[in-house]
């Protein structure tokens, strides 16, 4: 009997300590438990917060797509108002060019107009300038030849004047010795004696 005896009570030992042992392990398990539906709320929320995040996120992507959208549509009419713009600028310029080239051609025929008109004065001015001097050279001729026949017809002059007066002088003072002559004549029938006088 005391056999039997302690043989069940090692037995209810035994299932005294697995009892402890069991209630720890449902503990866990309800701690577990416990842990893993906390940990399924806040997944739960996050995953909430991660589907608000990717309306959000979805919402935000349509703007920007449609933002995108208007831009490209800016794009393009920038684009085209560019392309207008420069087409017009270009237009402009190219008039611009246009007067120039003209303005310029036309100066340049100004300039080879009065280049030739220079060249014509010139010219004109060394013809004129040769033909004065060729004209007062003329004048020059003819006023030493002028001058070479006054002097030769002075000197025949006064060659005739002085022989004019040479044989008047002759004639003269013949005359002046007949009359002298005379006189003393004349003084010697009054009586007189000429060398007194």
């Amino acid at each position: 009997m005391s056999t039997a005896r302690r043989g069940k009570g090692k037995k209810g030992g035994k299932l005294k300590k697995t009892d402890v042992a069991d209630e720890e392990k449902y503990r866990r398990r309800v701690l577990e438990v416990e842990t893993l539906k906390q940990h399924l709320v806040l997944r739960r929320d996050v995953a909430r917060q991660a589907m608000a995040g990717s309306d959000g996120l979805k919402q935000r992507l349509v703007e920007l797509e449609q933002e995108l959208e208007e831009a490209r549509g800016d794009k393009q009419d920038i684009y085209e108002e560019m392309i207008r713009r420069f087409q017009q600028l270009q237009g402009q310029t190219d008039t611009r060019i246009q007067h120039l080239e003209a303005e310029s051609q036309n100066l340049r025929e100004q300039l080879a107009a009065c280049q030739n008109d220079v060249r014509l004065s010139r010219a004109d001015k060394e013809k004129m300038q040769k033909e004065k001097e060729e004209a007062i050279a003329e004048m020059q001729r003819k006023i030493d030849k002028m001058e070479t026949e006054y002097e030769k017809i002075l000197h025949g002059s006064l060659d005739l004047v002085l022989s004019k007066l040479q044989t008047a002088k002759l004639g003269w003072e013949k005359e002046a010795t007949t009359l002298h002559m005379e006189y003393k004549d004349r003084l010697k029938e009054f009586g007189l004696n000429p060398l007194e006088i």
